[in-house]
């Protein structure tokens, strides 16, 4: 239960710090002395919140995931699998996905096309190796004997990695339109950078989910808790 509850309180202060720089709880009208808002801008495209809404959700999915792996481990047929060792060559190439779309973002709001695509294209191939690296750890358990029905803990780590390899193909099929979009001699500035964001944002959200489900994988999450709680105290 501390674990859920550590991993809640996280994603919602990474909510709450986020959409305060997203100046979603401003009040313009007060700031500029207008009488009304501006309504022909808005602070935050809809499309953001919307985003946002659903990493919310996903963010609960995977913190009840992670619940439920914490209760389950408490058995005495518990047995863990040994963490695949290219499963931290996965988690440096999910790194290098975010900072490229990161800075297909900046080269975007600097309407540098080239670095743009550059970036967008970056991310696609890293993301793409990230999820052959993901299929090529689940070959290496079955080959060792580890297939998902001979224990518990086994069932665990193809769920979970299969679920959030799931969103991250789901979100590839998002940056291919937006990469497309990019890529065509007429488009949109505006719309190719909102794309853009929105696909910088769910991509460092998959970074940030996936960074602590390795470290629940790999057995680091009872001391990660430990040290929360004499922090808190």
């Amino acid at each position: 239960m501390s674990v859920i509850l550590v991993f809640l309180v996280v994603v919602i202060g990474f909510s709450f710090w986020w959409l305060s720089h997203q100046r979603l709880m401003s009040k313009p009208w007060l700031e500029t002395g207008a009488a009304l808002p501006a309504t022909d801008v808005p602070e935050m495209p809809a499309a953001k919140v919307a985003l946002g809404i659903f990493l919310a959700v996903v963010g609960s999915l995977f913190a009840l995931f992670a619940s439920a792996y914490f209760m389950r481990m408490e058995y005495a047929d518990w047995q863990a699998p040994p963490l695949p060792p290219v499963l931290w060559f996965n988690t440096v190439v999910l790194v290098l996905a975010s900072i490229a779309l990161s800075c297909a973002v900046r080269a975007a709001r600097e309407d540098r096309m080239d670095l743009t695509r550059l970036g967008l294209a970056a991310a696609g191939l890293s993301s793409v190796v990230f999820l052959i690296g993901q299929l090529a750890a689940w070959r290496a358990l079955s080959a060792a004997g580890h297939f998902i029905d001979v224990n518990a803990a086994n069932g665990f780590f193809y769920l979970i990695t299969g679920m959030h390899g799931l969103h991250i193909l789901g979100g590839l099929i998002a940056l291919a339109r937006v990469s497309a979009l990019a890529w065509r001699e007429t488009y949109s500035s505006a719309r190719v950078r909102l794309g853009i964001d929105l696909c910088a944002m769910y991509w460092h959200f998959l970074l940030f989910v996936w960074l602590c489900l390795f470290i629940l994988l790999a057995g680091w999450a009872g001391d990660l808790v430990a040290i929360c709680r004499q922090f808190l105290a």
